[in-house]
């Protein structure tokens, strides 16, 4: 600044390179570690015009001046690198050109460059470097008659300054190039079309400010009293109270939508928790219906009993009396095995309370998803009827069909009672026979299969001691043994890795081989009746259909499922997949279709008559699929080395593809071996690598029943755990609760479900 100095109280601070004005004055102070310089500020890339803000910021640099200007003084540095800012947009004045009498202008611009760098806090990331923005900054706010080589600064000069700051404000660029090329135009007064557009008040103002002729630049005095400067604008309090209002606003927003979101989740959960427990009235009501009826026919039949037991010539009193007495004892004894029932039954039921529900939930749900496809169509007729003004007719159907839908919705109770009740019948699996071999420490004793005959009497073990061993069910029952032996053997070249009985010919069983070789045996004569070698690899599975027991299928390695014709001992047809093939199936009731398991995680189901393309592919396992069973003719189980079991219903597929299994069952452990799995009135028994046997039923996702193998300690001849075997095989006897299990060691137990 120059021109007298006593009113300003100016003085000099003991490093004379910063030049930096008393803390004490209003106008001007020291910096503090949370200023930023005003050109750090104005060159900030992410920086956005907010009217108000550079309004303020303008506004406070013009009452600096004109205080300096009202003592007789005119500033020099009227530019960016000369203020900062708080971090309330307080515009402080940092360093003063006057502050030697001595110097020139580029003298004290090297010299506040040197304070500037040393002392104001830098923006991370500065695209503008610092030194050459503050050497441009002298050319920039220097006035045309300064530049032309005016002696000294006048007051005009300072309002020049104050426009080129004015447009600063307002006009905000990214880059150097692009601000060196408007700062040079402006120099011009031409301004970019950004602040033309988007602010014509204050471009208007700031060319007013930038008149080349000093004369017509307006005075300090006309400045401060210009209408810009004066038009009514919210003061900086007014400012942050807004602001902190519009906060507060926000966060009560936020506060009010947090509460709405857990009000619209809670009536959700409310909602459905309502309808849940309407669908549990009417089912409850149903259920008491049914027991209701079941009890009056109970009365019905027991006062039918009764009366003919009764003689002609008793008096209607004493058959009544009779009669009530009766039927009050079987109430008594109803009560007393249904409440002895829920007792036997409740501590495994309350133990898997939360699986039962969930399927419980899970049936109903499908069963009234059924039923409203089923309904569409009748609700197109009925709209229909109504249309064309048969209301009448309209309402005889709907009382017809009244009956029909009350049975529907109550379909659900029998096949889930039925399931509750297969589920609670069994509480454990014991041990009805052990089967002792003189081989039993052979290190080649793995059972890869097991299977019955048609009528259960025997069973066919092998395995990768290449043998086919044929053994009496009952006698190793119901005989002591220390050993038992084989009523036949039958000797292979290769490891087997499966077997299949002819339901139709009871001596005849299938083998297949490590080497891809189909076998076909006679045990009657202990002998080899046929052999079909087509397969280039291992065969994995082989089945026999029971509909057509000429007919027999085989999955190999080599990606390929063959049918083969037993009689002609050639095959008949080939499926060819993209994967190993290691599983193979025949529904009960047909020799046409045929599903298989792959090691593409996928279960396929073929009309043999179209093998183009399968019916259906189940999708949902996530490893190899090792075995499929049909449960009936439109219920599949499959496993895999996933660690579970799925139910899969054909007739559910969508466009030839089915990704929603029923059930998946899980409690069983099955990562790499293959460990059997077998069917029988709805029990789904499987191996697991925790040398256990696990037992399911088709209703529920849960095991029903597990045993544990247990081996012989050499030493102390003592049944210790082991779980470091796994079960290999696993086979039911037929429709009964018997079954036959064999481990990795080849240990062979009979278990049975009690």
């Amino acid at each position: 600044m120059e021109g007298g100095s006593s009113g300003l109280n100016i003085s000099n601070v003991s490093d004379r390179s910063h030049c930096l004005v008393k803390v004490d004055d209003p106008i001007v102070r020291g910096l503090e570690c949370e200023d930023v310089s005003l050109r750090q500020w104005l060159d900030n890339p992410e920086r956005s015009v907010d009217a108000f803000e550079c309004f303020h910021v303008f506004r406070q640099i013009v009452e600096i001046v004109n205080v300096a200007r009202s003592q007789g003084i005119v500033v020099h540095n009227v530019r960016p690198s000369c203020f900062v800012m708080s971090s309330f947009n307080h515009v402080s004045f940092i360093e003063s050109a006057s502050c030697s009498d001595s110097g020139s202008d580029e003298e004290n611009a090297r010299e506040m460059i040197g304070s500037s760098s040393s002392r104001l806090v830098e923006v991370k990331k500065q695209p503008f470097p610092m030194k050459q923005i503050l050497e441009m900054e002298m050319s920039w706010y220097t006035s045309p008659e300064e530049d032309i080589g005016s002696s000294s600064s006048t007051c005009a000069s300072d309002v020049y300054r104050l426009g080129v700051l004015l447009f600063e404000l307002f006009c905000p660029v990214s880059s150097r190039e692009e601000k060196s090329r408007t700062m040079s135009s402006l120099r011009h007064r031409v301004l970019s079309p950004q602040i033309l557009l988007n602010w014509p008040k204050e471009a208007s103002f700031c060319l007013w400010l930038l008149h080349p002729e000093p004369s017509f630049r307006p005075s300090m005095s006309e400045l401060v009293q210009s209408e810009f400067i004066n038009e009514p604008r919210e003061s900086l309090e007014d400012r942050e109270a807004a602001i902190e209002l519009r906060d507060r606003i926000e966060e009560e927003e936020l506060l009010l939508e947090f509460l709405l979101l857990i009000q619209q989740r809670k009536q959700e959960a409310a909602d459905k928790l309502r309808d849940t427990v309407s669908l549990l009235s009417s089912d409850i009501d149903q259920v008491v219906k049914r027991q209701l009826s079941l009890k009056q026919k109970r009365n019905e039949v027991s006062r039918k009993r009764i009366r003919q037991g009764v003689e002609t010539v008793a008096t209607e009193e004493y058959e009544d009396d009779t009669i009530d007495a009766e039927e009050s004892k079987l109430d008594d004894e109803y009560l007393e095995t249904d409440q002895e029932s829920i007792l036997l039954g409740s501590s495994r039921l309350m133990r898997n309370f939360k699986k039962l529900e969930s399927v419980y939930f899970a049936t109903r749900y499908r069963q009234i998803k059924a039923l409203a496809t089923a309904e569409k169509p009748l609700a197109r007729y009925y709209s229909a009827l109504s249309s064309d003004g048969r209301s009448s007719e309209k309402s005889s159907l709907s009382n017809l069909t009244q009956p029909l839908n009350d049975s529907r919705q109550g379909a659900w109770i029998d096949p889930f009672l039925e399931g509750l009740c297969k589920y609670l019948s069994f509480s454990k699996l014991r041990v009805k026979a052990d089967l002792k071999q003189g081989d039993l420490l052979n290190s080649s004793n793995l059972v890869c299969a097991i299977g019955f005959d048609r009528d259960g009497e025997l069973f066919a073990t092998a395995g990768v001691n290449k043998k086919i061993k044929i053994f009496e069910c009952e006698s190793i029952i119901n005989d002591g043994r220390d050993i038992h032996y084989p009523v036949v053997e039958l000797v292979s070249r290769s490891k087997l890795s499966g077997i299949c009985w002819n339901s139709y010919i009871k001596s005849q069983i299938a083998s297949s081989n490590f080497e891809g070789v189909v076998q076909v045996w006679d045990i009657a004569r202990s002998q080899l009746v046929t052999e079909m070698k087509e397969h280039e690899k291992r065969v994995w599975s082989i089945d026999i259909s029971s509909a057509d027991p000429t007919l027999l299928a085989s999955g190999s390695d080599d990606g390929s499922v063959k049918l083969w014709s037993i009689n002609q001992g050639v095959s008949i047809g080939t499926i060819k997949t993209k994967a190993n093939v290691c599983c193979v199936q025949f529904p009960s009731d047909s020799g046409r279709s045929l599903a298989f398991g792959s090691a593409d995680h996928k279960v396929y189901y073929y009309d043999l008559r179209k093998p183009k393309l399968p019916l259906c592919t189940m999708i949902g396992h996530n490893k190899t699929v090792s075995n499929v069973r049909f449960v009936d003719s439109s219920t599949l189980v499959s496993s895999s080395t996933d660690n579970s079991l799925k139910l899969w219903d054909l007739s559910m597929s969508n466009s030839g593809v089915n990704e929603t299994p029923l059930h998946s069952f899980m409690g069983h452990t099955n990562a790499k071996n293959f460990v059997g799995l077998s069917v029988s009135d709805g029990y789904i028994a499987t191996g697991s690598e925790t040398n256990e046997v696990f037992v399911y039923h088709k209703a529920f996702p849960m095991p029903v029943l597990s045993y544990m193998f247990k081996t012989i300690d050499p030493v102390s001849g003592i049944e210790v755990e082991d779980a470091s075997q796994f079960i290999s095989s696993v086979c039911w006897r037929g429709q009964s609760s018997t079954l036959v299990a064999a481990n990795s060691t080849g240990n062979i137990k009979i278990l049975e479900m009690v």
